[in-house]
């Protein structure tokens, strides 16, 4: 008896840590949702986070669960995932966003909590125990995420100064201060049905680990679902200003129908990344858009700089998670029994 509620306080605790980490997600990514449509004057800050949550949370009537299909089934081998791997992976992810949230670096939570995952799950049984074509397919957005972000923004760019060549630019704006508000909205609800669906599959990890669900259950308890999205609102209810500076105006300059185009554009990457069940940076898919726009207008928009020091955090991420995760597995097994 002892053993079976030592077993549930574990459980509860590992979700309770990852329900934390969720919203620490929208917390540090609220920036993605909101930099745009606050550095160009459409919404206050404080009206920015409420409108972004509100899409996260309506994104559970959306999306398909199949970014968390791919967390929970499609990185470790089945029977490798314990309650020591989920923490250790838990632990490493959440380093890491502290860390470039403290330093105001626009990092991917994504990426971090699969990093903690391989880290955590080397740590116990070697490379071997990993599902390459999850761990490759979410690898290979990192690149492709930005790329399609910048493609997608840069078309809208130019396919909009192409359709209003004619309009004054005072009618151009109050446009698409309007038109801002749908692109807001959209790129929320992507963030969300992306975000969310992760801490949903770790957690979907622990239960089939520990018994809790069966893995051959084709969907989460619908418990964790509704928790995972709340909690990700909430966490972008309070923000990360911190990194909406660096998002909204140190990168580029934005005007209202640039905002437009890079939201517009890294939310139908998120929706295309969502159907197709891979776990994406919303960091990565709006910096790329946002360069994007910046370029169409000038390749001197852009402040290469600040955008090479974000790249460094992408490529430092994974590794640097996944080691922080390893760490933390061998200090789970003297914390756990």
């Amino acid at each position: 008896m002892g053993t079976v509620q030592t077993a549930f306080w574990v459980v509860a605790l590992l979700v309770l840590l990852a329900i934390a980490f969720d919203f620490m997600n929208g917390f540090h990514d609220a920036a993605n949702s909101i930099a745009t449509v606050v550095s160009t004057g459409v919404l206050k800050p404080q009206q920015a986070v409420v409108f972004a949550a509100f899409f996260n949370v309506v994104a559970i009537a959306i999306f398909q669960l199949k970014v968390a299909a791919t967390v929970g089934k499609g990185i470790a081998v089945p029977g490798v995932v314990d309650h020591h791997v989920v923490f250790g992976a838990l632990i490493g992810a959440i380093f890491w966003n502290v860390v470039t949230w403290w330093y105001g670096i626009p990092s991917s939570s994504s990426h971090a909590l699969i990093g903690g995952i391989v880290g955590a799950v080397i740590a116990k049984a070697g490379a071997v125990a990993l599902i390459g074509a999850g761990v490759w397919k979410t690898v290979l957005f990192i690149f492709v995420s930005p790329l399609l972000g910048f493609l997608l923004a840069s078309m809208m760019m130019v396919l909009v100064g192409h359709l209003f060549r004619r309009s004054s630019p005072l009618r151009v704006d109050n446009w698409f201060r309007r038109l801002q508000l749908v692109s807001a909205g959209l790129y929320s609800l992507g963030h969300g049905g992306n975000d969310a669906q992760k801490t949903i599959g770790i957690i979907w990890m622990l239960l089939i680990a520990t018994g809790y669900t069966a893995g051959t259950d084709k969907l989460p308890p619908s418990w964790v679902i509704w928790c995972c999205y709340v909690a990700i609102g909430l966490g972008t209810m309070f923000g990360g200003w911190r990194i909406v500076k660096t998002m909204g105006q140190r990168i580029t300059k934005l005007k209202p129908v640039g905002g437009f185009c890079a939201e517009t554009g890294g939310a139908i990457t998120l929706f295309i990344a969502s159907a197709l069940g891979v776990p994406v940076s919303t960091t990565h898919t709006i910096t790329g858009a946002i360069v994007g726009v910046g370029a169409v207008r000038r390749a001197s928009a852009v402040r290469w700089g600040v955008a090479g020091n974000i790249v460094w955090a992408w490529i430092f991420t994974i590794p640097a998670s996944a080691f922080v995760a390893g760490v933390a597995y061998w200090f789970s097994l003297a914390l756990f029994v």
